[in-house]
């Protein structure tokens, strides 16, 4: 694996098409393009799962109140199923679906167990499933919690790790990790922040129980801890459990990131937050609201946040952000007569400052002044304008919105 941060290179990316010929290369971000099929309909095949829990090849990503395993910031570990046995029983895919909701016993509790996929292209020693075969990945969350039993478990697998030089790695986001990884690990924790968010039911607030292999949660009708004869009895009534699947499903939230490019195409629209470092601007960007269209979306938060009115929104690209589960929608705009270029802060509060950026400068930054923000700028830096990293959306937005090809039909028609 790669030390350094990538940016993913699908197959695709290179595939020509007409659509590519007309529109060119697709833009794949960051904690995108995953190496792993998922192949969702064997979430509930409890035989394919037991079989891939136990297989000499199974990788699995430990999360510790959301932090993952790490060798060093750079890299994920994976561990083996013999270093997690003690707290993911070997049996636990033994019964179906409807026997674990049919005998559910609120105090029996057991760790959040997250099938990921197969990566199909470490097929050498890995699973072979009917027509499928690769190495399989799952998520384990080793967090101290749950019965005394489990959270003893739990520390006898964080100790054994760290007693191997491994540690939990803390940061608020992790973006240090290789292209394939990254994907990996951003799967991983959407899907465990989500299961950790939603161990009660919304409706009737019972506790939930986990199925389809962690990426669905089901309100039981009965619970075997309500009776002391140790049958199962009746829960509450819950209007969950009249609806068609009985089930609840992950949630992404949909927001838009936005280049704003001015209508002379020279100058680029960037904003910064207070907790922003100096000198870091980057693209705008909100919440999609229901009843909203994304080109709607960013016309309503470019005028909220900046003033500035828009006329052409193009979608560009789309970034999964697992903090804790958002879908970026990249777009650029642009305005379509200057009187509607000036900014006013005086709508939503939100942005400390918004200005208008030179084409030049906004290109001079791109070479020599991104960075996260956690980190210094590179050593060229001498100052001005900073942006974000190539591993965030905003900075390929930004890079497009510059670029003289994405703007090559405008220019062509003036010749």
């Amino acid at each position: 694996m790669s030390t350094t941060p990538q940016i993913p290179t699908p197959a695709h990316m290179l595939a020509d098409s007409m659509l590519s010929r007309h529109f060119g290369k697709e833009t794949v971000n960051y904690f995108s393009s995953s190496p792993i099929n998922r192949l969702s309909f064997l979430r509930s095949d409890h035989p394919f799962l037991s079989t891939a829990l136990k297989h000499p090849s199974a990788r699995f990503v430990l999360l510790n109140n959301l932090a993952p395993l790490t060798p060093s910031p750079a890299q994920l570990h994976y561990a083996k199923y013999d270093e997690v046995q003690k707290l993911v029983p070997h049996d636990i895919f033994d019964t179906s679906e409807e026997e674990m909701i049919k005998n559910y016993d609120s105090r029996k509790t057991h760790p959040t167990l997250i099938f990921l996929g197969l990566d199909e292209n470490r097929k050498e020693g890995g699973l072979a499933w009917k027509i499928y075969s690769g190495t399989p990945y799952f998520a384990v969350d080793v967090t101290p919690k749950g019965s005394e039993e489990q959270q003893t478990a739990a520390k006898d697998v964080i100790g054994a790790m760290e007693a191997k030089g491994l540690s939990f790695f803390q940061t608020r986001v992790v973006m240090s990790f290789s292209a394939d990884e990254a994907a990996i690990y951003a799967q991983a924790r959407a899907l465990m922040d989500w299961n950790t968010r939603n161990t009660f039911c919304g409706t009737c607030g019972h506790r939930t129980l986990t199925v389809n292999a962690g990426t669905k949660r089901a309100c039981p009708p009965t619970d075997v801890a309500r009776s002391t004869e140790g049958k199962a009895e009746e829960r509450p009534e819950c209007n969950t459990r009249t609806t068609l699947s009985n089930l609840s499903f992950p949630r992404t939230d949909p927001t838009i990131i936005v280049a704003v490019v001015s209508a002379d195409g020279k100058r680029i629209l960037l904003g910064r937050s207070k907790r922003f470092p100096p000198g870091w601007y980057s693209t705008l960007a909100g919440f999609i609201e229901p009843a909203e269209s994304i080109e709607d979306a960013v016309r309503r938060e470019v005028w909220e946040e900046s003033g500035v009115t828009l006329s052409r929104v193009v979608i560009h690209s789309s970034q999964p952000w697992p903090y804790p589960a958002n879908l970026m929608i990249g777009a650029i705009a642009q305005v379509s007569d200057p009187a509607h270029e000036t900014i006013s802060l005086q709508h939503d509060p939100e942005l400390e400052d918004a200005r208008w950026f030179e084409v030049e400068e906004v290109e001079e930054a791109l070479r020599i002044g991104t960075s996260d923000l956690s980190s210094e700028a590179g050593p060229e830096y001498k100052g001005g304008l900073r942006l974000p990293p190539p591993t965030a959306i905003a900075n390929q937005l930004i890079q497009a919105a510059v670029s003289a090809d994405y703007f090559a039909a405008e220019k062509h028609s003036k010749i």
